[in-house]
């Protein structure tokens, strides 16, 4: 164990990881979303594919405990459940994709991805129907597809959310509780498809503790009048992380 730990701490792709987690704890803790968006793109420059999901999912499971009790209170638990049941039949396929892909196509995928969904988030388009029940766990296997094969549940519950009139403390609540929730459900189909290694889990550890930080950081920040200004704040870290992935600047 201390033999991993060190090799964790020894990685050299550790300095990146430790700036793209520091700003997606941030962007996660005032905006409610956007862990990988920024996450995933910079990681996927110094990791393969697989290992930064395995990153991201432990990090991301261990880092939101703190936030989870003022998610609950603001949420809705029952539409979370919703959403839960789709991406627990989107999740498998999307994790059968993400063992076939090239990892240069993982980039361009991730990157292009994260631009497509930010592109659309910033000029207002937004899911006009209601969200009755059968709606919200379609849109729980569409962002559990995205989340097995690019690690991005978060655009598909933001797109639709956002078009409701929901509060936007509730909005928050929701997708910082489902965010989680498909965390568990990831580690569940990796365990059971044999993907998880135990070398990406340890430097997913060592990354929670930054990550809980920034959280709380981006938290205690979070004011609910001000909304508007995260959110751009939210559009700009992304844009960047997004552009930053692009194998382009190889």
């Amino acid at each position: 164990m201390i033999d991993l730990i060190w090799q964790a701490l020894s990685f050299d792709g550790l300095p990146i990881l430790f700036l793209a987690v520091c700003l997606a704890g941030l962007v996660r803790g005032f905006a409610g979303f956007g862990t990988a968006m920024v996450f995933v793109p910079i990681a996927a420059t110094v990791v393969s594919p697989v290992w930064t999901i395995i990153i991201m999912m432990v990090f991301d499971l261990f880092g939101p405990l703190v936030l989870l009790p003022r998610a609950w209170r603001d949420g809705e638990p029952r539409d979370v459940g919703l959403l839960g049941i789709g991406a627990l039949i989107g999740l498998p396929i999307g994790v059968y994709f993400l063992i076939q892909i090239d990892p240069e196509m993982f980039r361009w995928l991730v990157s292009g991805l994260a631009i497509l969904m930010l592109t659309l988030l910033a000029s207002g388009w937004r899911y006009r129907n209601p969200l009755n029940a059968m709606m919200t766990s379609l849109v729980g296997l569409i962002s559990g597809v995205m989340a097995g094969v690019a690690a991005l549940p978060g655009p598909a519950v933001i797109l639709s959310y956002m078009s409701s009139a929901r509060r936007p403390e509730v909005i928050r609540g929701n997708t910082m509780m489902y965010l989680f929730l498909v965390d568990i459900l990831s580690f569940v189909v990796f365990f059971i498809k044999g993907l998880l290694v135990a070398m990406p889990m340890m430097i997913g550890l060592v990354l929670a503790v930054p990550y809980s930080v920034a959280g709380i950081v981006g938290t205690r920040i979070f004011n609910p009048e001000k909304e508007h200004l995260y959110r751009r704040v939210a559009y700009c870290l992304i844009a960047g992380s997004a552009v930053l992935g692009l194998p382009i600047w190889d």
